[in-house]
């Protein structure tokens, strides 16, 4: 199997996890702040009343929430695009230009650091919730399912669960992006060699025509 098409392949394969992991950050945030009654709890701080035991919230900005819903989605849709466009040249035994493969090299990058941006911003706003839970619980994860913000009405059921499937998501699609980079770059390169080649090739043509040209010059005088 020639270098391309494995390539090829593992690209394809690459973007499948890449899509899967996608609806693992968009899904579980976005029932998170339904739960939690549009609030982002990334970053969020607040105190603990001593008389009826409820948490007063000061709730951060949503943008951390949104920003990685946001990002959870520009995934989905560039791997959904993706493996339909690397589907469709394997189908007609074809492969993308230099620069289209340029153009992967670029975007592949600039995907990898907005989701190195949102896994950042994810594990340490929800760092931030967990040291003022543990205040109270002697874990992040047995402050789920209490009635802790009445006020608010927020269902705090599965925040522990939904916030540690996006991690896991965001980190796994962080990993499997710096992965396609690195498959696009593999093919640019193998691309530029090939033009490389092509340039070489065609200077020895015209040396081996000059010289056919100057013997046969040569011959007739």
């Amino acid at each position: 199997m020639a270098l391309t098409n494995i390539l090829l392949l593992s690209q394809i394969a690459g973007y499948v996890v890449a899509l899967i992991l996608s609806l693992c950050i968009i899904v579980p945030m976005s029932l998170h702040q339904d739960e939690f009654r549009g609030h982002c709890l990334l970053f969020s701080t607040g105190t603990w009343q001593e008389t009826d035991g409820q948490f007063v919230v000061n709730w951060a900005s949503q943008i951390s929430c949104n920003y990685t819903i946001f990002v959870g989605l520009v995934l989905f849709l560039m791997a959904a695009f993706q493996i339909y466009r690397l589907s469709v040249f394997m189908y007609r035994g074809e492969d993308s230009s230099f620069l289209s493969a340029f153009v992967d090299v670029v975007s592949c990058i600039f995907l990898t650091i907005i989701t190195l941006i949102a896994a950042i911003i994810v594990t340490l706003g929800f760092m931030t919730w967990c040291q003022y839970m543990t205040k109270r619980f002697p874990s992040c994860e047995l402050a789920s399912g209490n009635d802790i913000d009445k006020a608010d009405g927020i269902d705090t059921s599965g925040f522990h669960i939904e916030l540690g499937a996006a991690q896991f998501g965001i980190w796994s699609s962080l990993s499997i992006w710096v992965g396609l980079s690195v498959f696009a770059m593999l093919k640019l390169l193998h691309y530029h060699q090939i033009e490389n080649m092509k340039v070489s090739m065609y200077r020895e043509r015209q040396k081996l025509i000059e010289a056919t040209g100057n013997s046969q010059q040569q011959e007739s005088t």
